[in-house]
């Protein structure tokens, strides 16, 4: 169920976020008297799932249909809209426009005024930033509903007495497990997220942590984060909280269960190793696949001991208990006109920390990290949790308006890149150079899924 609700998640996600894109397209178009071919969620090679146009005072269906019936044609000033079966995006067929919809060689010599072709640079250009402004503004909205609704959750960073626990790469910068961080820089971090985002996208000089009670200055190396991302794991941070492993629930049938293990037992030692952090059994029991081992754990205050046999995976079959059940949470609440500017903030902090991380995409590191829809599903949670997911459909919001502002031909950027020209030039590029260009950027593209597809394949089948 857990993997399902994942890919219900990102479908439901990216529907909100196709028709909100494509319908500010066909917005400004109306707007600007241009007439809509075909409004598509969802792609449809070969046939549509269902089909759907208006005319004489009524609605026509067909289903499961390659093309529309011939008697729509003749009703060409009203949209066709449909229901595709490749869920890779969606489209809005705009009349006379060059696109992936659209040859140049399709077009007609006589132009007519309701061709996208035949409005001004103006029009076209408010008629193509459509998606992106409406992909931006619905995630600025959806923003403001989480604040209202949910406010802000948080652990503080000043919380964490035991500190945190850092991944190799942050231990070979001069970090130690159990830091507790002071300053970035000359600014104390209010979260553990403010902390990883400043650290990775900013360019951060030093760290200063409090370890033995003494405060140490870290010198951080110009190629910190281009190291963690490029050795970084699919959904594991390279810092976290320090807790202590104190079992939250037992699964039926696991070795945990078989070893008379119960909710709230506090494990403290394996074998003759004394162990605390949560982090620390993990690592023991991934290195010790199979093995039966001696597990010493408290129990209402009792020190005792059992035996457990690791499964095949290096674990045990418990859910610990999470951070914010040892160091306690702070919640803002917004009332409904306090949200509405906490909430374009946030949609604005989430865009500036989007495009920062391009500085380690366009690297060797960061292209170690692109991924496709599986990545995409693997973050949306396992659980169905309405907070969260409304969170990462303004995150994709915020990144689908981004990616299709870039001057990539065949993306939203590459049709207002050429408007941009042609209204400080006075010259219009032709629909055959259109045409050429969208097929290259499609090809290109392609190509950055492929490649995309392929790293996610060999994240989650070939580990």
């Amino acid at each position: 169920m857990g993997i399902a609700t994942q890919i219900l998640g990102l479908i439901a996600s990216l529907t909100f976020l196709i028709i909100t894109h494509e319908l500010g397209h066909f917005t400004f178009a109306k707007i600007f008297k241009t007439r809509v071919d075909q409004f598509y969620l969802f792609f449809n090679p070969g046939f549509s799932i269902v089909r759907m146009k208006k005319f004489n005072g009524k609605m026509h269906f067909s289903f499961f249909s390659g093309r529309a019936p011939k008697e729509w044609a003749e009703h060409p000033e009203n949209t066709e809209w449909g229901l595709g079966w490749l869920p890779l995006g969606g489209y809005c067929a705009i009349n006379g426009m060059v696109d992936e919809t659209t040859k140049a060689s399709d077009l007609s010599e006589e132009i007519h005024e309701w061709e996208f072709r035949a409005k001004p640079a103006w029009q076209r250009f408010f008629i193509i930033i459509g998606g992106v402004l409406v992909n931006f503004l619905s995630a600025l909205i959806i923003y403001i509903a989480i604040c209202f609704t949910w406010g802000r959750e948080y652990i503080p960073l000043e919380n964490a007495r035991y500190g945190l626990e850092f991944s190799q790469e942050m231990l070979d910068a001069g970090f130690q497990n159990g830091d507790y961080i002071l300053f970035i820089d000359s600014i104390h971090p209010q979260t553990l997220g403010d902390f990883s985002n400043d650290l990775l996208l900013d360019d951060v000089k030093t760290v200063t942590v409090l370890r033995d009670g003494q405060p140490v200055v870290i010198n951080i190396p110009k190629t910190l984060a281009r190291k963690v991302v490029g050795a970084s794991k699919q959904g594991e941070p390279f810092c976290n909280y320090r807790f202590p492993f104190v079992i939250d629930s037992v699964l039926n049938g696991t070795p945990a269960a078989q070893a008379g293990l119960q909710k709230g037992d506090s494990l403290v030692g394996v074998n003759d190793t004394a162990l605390f952090c949560f982090f620390d059994f993990k690592k023991l029991f991934l290195s010790s696949k199979n093995e039966e081992i001696q597990l010493h754990f408290y129990r209402n205050g009792n020190l005792m001991q059992t035996t457990v046999c690791l499964d095949s995976m290096g674990t045990i079959g418990v859910a610990p208990k999470q951070p914010y059940q040892f160091f306690g949470t702070v919640k803002e609440e917004y009332g409904f006109f306090q949200s509405i500017p906490k909430g374009i903030v946030m949609g604005f902090q989430t865009l500036g920390d989007y495009v920062k991380q391009f500085k380690i995409v366009f690297t060797k590191e960061g292209a170690t990290q692109l991924g496709s829809f599986l990545t995409i599903g693997s973050i949306f949670p396992k659980v169905w949790d309405w907070a969260r997911f409304w969170n990462m459909t303004a995150l994709l919001g915020i990144i689908l308006a981004f990616m299709n502002i870039i001057p990539i031909p065949g993306l939203d950027g590459g049709y207002i890149l050429f408007i941009l020209i042609e209204m400080i030039t006075g010259k219009k590029p032709s629909d055959k150079f259109l045409g050429i260009a969208n097929t290259i950027g499609f090809a290109f593209l392609i190509v950055l899924m492929v490649y995309a597809l392929g790293l996610d394949f060999r994240r989650f089948f070939f580990k």
